[in-house]
Protein backbone atom coordinates (compact mmCIF):
# COMPACT_ATOMS: atom_id res chain seq x y z
CA UNK A 1 0.00 0.00 0.00
CA UNK A 2 1.39 3.73 -0.89
CA UNK A 3 1.13 5.75 2.15
CA UNK A 4 -1.69 6.68 4.89
CA UNK A 5 -3.74 9.25 4.55
CA UNK A 6 -2.66 12.80 6.15
CA UNK A 7 -4.80 15.13 4.62
CA UNK A 8 -8.53 14.09 3.85
CA UNK A 9 -9.74 17.05 1.83
CA UNK A 10 -6.51 16.98 -0.96
CA UNK A 11 -9.12 18.47 -4.00
CA UNK A 12 -7.62 16.25 -6.73
CA UNK A 13 -10.39 14.78 -7.35
CA UNK A 14 -12.71 17.42 -8.01
CA UNK A 15 -11.74 16.89 -12.00
CA UNK A 16 -14.34 13.52 -11.20
CA UNK A 17 -11.51 11.16 -10.85
CA UNK A 18 -9.89 9.38 -7.83
CA UNK A 19 -6.33 7.76 -6.96
CA UNK A 20 -6.11 4.16 -6.65
CA UNK A 21 -3.63 2.82 -4.04
CA UNK A 22 -0.88 2.08 -7.41
CA UNK A 23 -0.96 6.29 -7.85
CA UNK A 24 -3.45 5.49 -10.78
CA UNK A 25 -6.25 7.61 -11.28
CA UNK A 26 -9.45 6.72 -13.06
CA UNK A 27 -13.37 7.86 -12.80
CA UNK A 28 -14.73 7.92 -9.92
CA UNK A 29 -17.70 6.22 -11.06
CA UNK A 30 -15.22 3.40 -12.52
CA UNK A 31 -16.39 -0.41 -11.32
CA UNK A 32 -13.28 -0.61 -9.50
CA UNK A 33 -14.14 2.52 -7.29
CA UNK A 34 -18.12 1.34 -7.04
CA UNK A 35 -16.73 -1.99 -5.50
CA UNK A 36 -14.51 -0.21 -2.97
CA UNK A 37 -17.35 1.87 -2.77
CA UNK A 38 -19.89 -1.09 -2.18
CA UNK A 39 -17.43 -2.57 0.27
CA UNK A 40 -17.12 0.52 2.38
CA UNK A 41 -20.55 0.86 2.53
CA UNK A 42 -21.11 -2.49 4.10
CA UNK A 43 -18.00 -2.42 6.45
CA UNK A 44 -20.03 1.03 7.71
CA UNK A 45 -23.51 -0.84 7.87
CA UNK A 46 -21.75 -3.76 9.74
CA UNK A 47 -20.17 -0.59 12.34
CA UNK A 48 -23.91 0.26 12.30
CA UNK A 49 -25.01 -3.20 13.70
CA UNK A 50 -22.13 -3.08 16.33
CA UNK A 51 -24.10 -0.19 17.95
CA UNK A 52 -26.58 -2.86 19.10
CA UNK A 53 -27.02 -5.31 22.03
CA UNK A 54 -25.43 -8.62 20.15
CA UNK A 55 -24.23 -11.98 21.94
CA UNK A 56 -20.30 -11.71 22.53
CA UNK A 57 -19.48 -14.39 19.69
CA UNK A 58 -21.46 -12.42 17.41
CA UNK A 59 -19.86 -9.18 18.04
CA UNK A 60 -16.64 -10.73 17.58
CA UNK A 61 -17.17 -12.55 14.25
CA UNK A 62 -18.26 -9.04 13.01
CA UNK A 63 -15.16 -7.23 13.89
CA UNK A 64 -13.30 -9.76 12.47
CA UNK A 65 -15.18 -9.16 9.20
CA UNK A 66 -14.68 -5.55 9.11
CA UNK A 67 -11.12 -6.21 9.21
CA UNK A 68 -11.52 -8.32 6.60
CA UNK A 69 -13.56 -6.26 4.68
CA UNK A 70 -10.91 -3.55 5.25
CA UNK A 71 -8.21 -6.15 3.61
CA UNK A 72 -11.17 -6.64 0.57
CA UNK A 73 -11.50 -2.89 -0.17
CA UNK A 74 -7.19 -2.59 -0.19
CA UNK A 75 -6.85 -5.18 -2.47
CA UNK A 76 -9.63 -3.74 -4.53
CA UNK A 77 -7.65 -0.15 -4.43
CA UNK A 78 -4.52 -2.07 -6.45
CA UNK A 79 -5.14 -3.56 -9.40
CA UNK A 80 -3.66 -6.72 -9.48
CA UNK A 81 -2.77 -7.00 -5.46
CA UNK A 82 -3.68 -9.69 -3.15
CA UNK A 83 -4.27 -8.93 0.64
CA UNK A 84 -7.74 -11.10 1.62
CA UNK A 85 -6.51 -14.46 2.56
CA UNK A 86 -7.98 -17.18 1.34
CA UNK A 87 -8.29 -18.61 4.81
CA UNK A 88 -10.85 -15.39 5.07
CA UNK A 89 -13.43 -17.23 3.23
CA UNK A 90 -12.35 -20.84 5.17
CA UNK A 91 -13.72 -18.72 8.17
CA UNK A 92 -17.12 -17.56 7.00
CA UNK A 93 -17.48 -21.13 5.78
CA UNK A 94 -16.89 -22.34 9.35
CA UNK A 95 -19.08 -19.62 10.55
CA UNK A 96 -21.59 -20.12 8.58
CA UNK A 97 -21.79 -24.13 9.81
CA UNK A 98 -21.70 -23.01 13.34
CA UNK A 99 -24.36 -21.01 13.43
CA UNK A 100 -26.75 -22.67 11.01
CA UNK A 101 -26.22 -25.78 12.74
CA UNK A 102 -28.18 -24.46 15.81
CA UNK A 103 -31.41 -22.54 13.76
CA UNK A 104 -34.27 -24.66 12.77
CA UNK A 105 -35.04 -25.70 9.02
CA UNK A 106 -36.59 -22.82 7.26
CA UNK A 107 -40.12 -23.94 6.41
CA UNK A 108 -40.74 -21.19 4.60
CA UNK A 109 -39.46 -17.85 3.25
CA UNK A 110 -38.77 -14.77 5.99
CA UNK A 111 -38.79 -10.97 5.66
CA UNK A 112 -35.88 -9.02 6.41
CA UNK A 113 -37.32 -7.43 10.22
CA UNK A 114 -37.72 -8.62 13.44
CA UNK A 115 -35.18 -7.19 16.12
CA UNK A 116 -33.19 -4.06 14.94
CA UNK A 117 -30.22 -5.80 14.92
CA UNK A 118 -31.59 -8.97 12.96
CA UNK A 119 -33.01 -5.98 10.32
CA UNK A 120 -29.79 -4.17 10.16
CA UNK A 121 -27.77 -7.83 9.71
CA UNK A 122 -30.27 -7.99 6.66
CA UNK A 123 -29.65 -4.84 5.87
CA UNK A 124 -25.71 -5.86 5.69
CA UNK A 125 -26.61 -9.20 3.30
CA UNK A 126 -28.05 -6.83 0.80
CA UNK A 127 -25.18 -4.91 0.58
CA UNK A 128 -23.18 -7.35 0.60
CA UNK A 129 -25.10 -9.20 -2.54
CA UNK A 130 -24.76 -5.63 -4.27
CA UNK A 131 -20.47 -4.90 -3.52
CA UNK A 132 -20.65 -8.82 -4.87
CA UNK A 133 -22.13 -8.08 -8.28
CA UNK A 134 -20.36 -5.35 -8.73
CA UNK A 135 -16.98 -7.16 -8.02
CA UNK A 136 -18.52 -10.20 -10.47
CA UNK A 137 -18.65 -7.15 -13.33
CA UNK A 138 -15.55 -5.45 -12.54
CA UNK A 139 -13.57 -9.08 -12.90
CA UNK A 140 -15.63 -9.49 -16.20
CA UNK A 141 -13.47 -6.43 -17.50
CA UNK A 142 -10.35 -7.21 -15.92
CA UNK A 143 -10.19 -10.65 -15.30
CA UNK A 144 -6.72 -10.11 -15.20
CA UNK A 145 -6.31 -7.98 -11.98
CA UNK A 146 -9.35 -9.16 -9.46
CA UNK A 147 -8.91 -12.71 -7.91
CA UNK A 148 -11.43 -14.92 -7.02
CA UNK A 149 -11.38 -14.44 -3.75
CA UNK A 150 -13.31 -11.09 -2.83
CA UNK A 151 -16.17 -12.33 -4.83
CA UNK A 152 -16.51 -16.05 -2.54
CA UNK A 153 -15.50 -13.66 0.11
CA UNK A 154 -18.46 -11.46 -0.19
CA UNK A 155 -21.06 -14.33 -1.33
CA UNK A 156 -20.15 -15.81 1.79
CA UNK A 157 -20.42 -12.68 4.03
CA UNK A 158 -24.43 -12.49 3.02
CA UNK A 159 -24.98 -15.41 3.45
CA UNK A 160 -23.90 -15.60 6.76
CA UNK A 161 -25.67 -11.85 7.41
CA UNK A 162 -28.83 -14.04 6.38
CA UNK A 163 -28.26 -16.76 9.12
CA UNK A 164 -27.13 -14.21 11.72
CA UNK A 165 -30.20 -12.32 11.28
CA UNK A 166 -32.24 -15.28 12.64
CA UNK A 167 -29.33 -15.90 15.39
CA UNK A 168 -30.03 -12.14 16.47
CA UNK A 169 -34.07 -12.82 16.48
CA UNK A 170 -34.03 -15.83 18.09
CA UNK A 171 -31.45 -13.78 20.92
CA UNK A 172 -34.18 -11.15 21.22
CA UNK A 173 -32.10 -9.17 22.89
CA UNK A 174 -33.72 -6.13 22.40
CA UNK A 175 -37.18 -7.76 23.33
CA UNK A 176 -38.80 -7.19 19.74
CA UNK A 177 -37.97 -10.84 18.51
CA UNK A 178 -37.56 -14.30 19.48
CA UNK A 179 -38.51 -15.68 15.65
CA UNK A 180 -38.13 -15.54 11.93
CA UNK A 181 -40.53 -13.07 10.53
CA UNK A 182 -42.39 -15.20 7.70
CA UNK A 183 -43.64 -14.08 4.60
CA UNK A 184 -47.51 -14.56 4.15
CA UNK A 185 -48.35 -14.33 0.41
CA UNK A 186 -51.97 -13.76 -0.84
CA UNK A 187 -52.32 -17.44 -2.23
CA UNK A 188 -51.31 -18.56 1.31
CA UNK A 189 -54.03 -16.76 3.00
CA UNK A 190 -57.02 -16.78 0.34
CA UNK A 191 -59.72 -19.06 1.69
CA UNK A 192 -61.14 -21.98 -0.10
CA UNK A 193 -64.27 -21.47 -1.61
Amino acid sequence: MAHRLSQIATRTGDDGTTGLGDGSRVAKDHLRVQAMGDVDELNSTLGVLLCEPLPAPVRDLLVDIQHELFNLGGELSIPGYALLKDEAVLSLDAALAEHNAALPRLQEFILPGGTRSAALAHVGRTVARRAERTVIALARTEPDAVRGAPRLYLNRLSDLLFVLARVLNRANLDGLGGDDVYWHSARMQASPD
